[in-house]
C-alpha cells in the first residue's frame, strides 16, 4: 500500500491531505474520503486504508486547515470547545474549492484514473459531498453519506436543495434520534430526492446513533457500521470499476 502526505494549495489556505491506493494494478479511481467532526485520528486512517485496498486512490483531507494547522484532537474540553468554532469554517460552498485542489492534484498522478470519481462523507462531512456532486456532476459517479448532519439547512448552498443538477447515485445511511439530522429532515430529504429523479438508497439504522461508523468511538455500532461498508462497496463497483 502507498501512503503520502502532500499540502495542496487552495483559495483559502494550505490543505494537508493524505492519499492511500494500491501499490499495483493501477490507476485506481479516485475517491474523495472526508472526515467527520472528530477530525482526522488513527480510525480514519484505518478506513480510508481499508477502502484503498480494494482498489482506489483515496484522498482525505484536512478540512480544518482554514482554522487550524493539521493535528490530532483530544477530548479536552478547550480542544472540543475549538473543533466546534472549526466545524463553522467548513460549508457546501467552500468545500467546492477543497474539491477542485483534490482533483487537480489527481489529475497529474499516473497512480489516479482519470473520468468518474466517488465521495463518502461521514457526520458534518455527509451533506459536503452532495455539495460537490451537485457542483461536479460531470465527474462524480457516486457519493455516500454516513451519518451525515445538517443536511436540510436554512441556506442557499443547503445539500437538499437544486439536487436536480446531480448526476451520482447517492446511498445515505441516516441514524435515528440524530439531533444533527431529525427524522422529520430525513423524509424531507427523501421527498427531495425522489422530486430530483435520484437514484438513491436510504437505510433508516433505529438500532444505531450519530457516528456509528468509525470504530473505536463511543458510538461504534458493528453490524451498523458493516454495513456501511457493504452499501459504500457495492455502490462504487457499480459506478467506478
Amino acid at each position: 500500500m502507498i501512503e503520502r502526505e502532500i499540502d495542496l494549495e487552495t483559495d483559502d489556505g494550505t490543505m494537508k491531505t493524505f492519499i492511500v491506493h494500491p501499490e499495483h494494478d493501477g490507476p485506481h479511481p479516485v475517491v474523495l474520503y472526508m472526515m467527520d467532526a472528530p477530525s482526522i485520528r488513527p480510525a480514519l486512517f484505518e478506513m480510508a486504508s481499508r477502502l484503498a485496498s480494494a482498489g482506489y486512490y483515496v484522498m482525505m483531507p484536512y478540512l480544518f486547515y482554514r482554522g487550524s494547522d493539521y493535528k490530532i484532537f483530544g477530548e479536552e474540553d478547550a480542544e472540543m470547545h475549538h473543533r466546534r468554532e472549526l466545524m463553522g469554517s467548513v460549508n457546501p460552498t467552500n468545500v467546492l474549492g477543497d474539491a477542485t485542489a483534490m482533483l487537480d492534484y489527481a489529475d497529474d498522478d499516473p497512480d489516479a484514473a482519470d473520468g468518474d470519481i466517488g465521495a463518502v462523507g461521514f457526520c458534518m462531512s455527509g451533506g459536503l459531498v452532495v455539495s460537490i456532486a451537485r457542483a461536479m456532476p460531470d465527474r462524480v459517479a457516486a457519493v455516500a453519506s454516513i451519518h451525515g448532519a445538517w443536511m436540510v439547512k436554512d441556506t442557499p448552498d443547503s445539500p437538499h436543495l437544486n439536487l436536480d443538477l446531480v448526476r451520482a447515485e447517492i446511498y445515505l445511511g441516516w441514524a435515528d434520534n440524530d439531533a444533527t439530522a431529525p427524522e422529520e429532515e430525513m423524509h424531507e430529504y427523501r421527498q427531495c430526492l425522489e422530486e430530483a429523479g435520484i437514484h438513491y438508497e436510504l437505510d433508516f439504522l433505529t438500532e444505531a446513533v450519530h457516528g456509528y461508523a468509525p470504530p473505536y468511538g463511543t458510538n461504534y455500532n458493528r453490524e451498523a457500521s458493516e454495513l456501511h461498508w457493504e452499501r459504500v462497496h457495492s455502490l462504487f463497483r457499480r459506478h467506478l470499476r
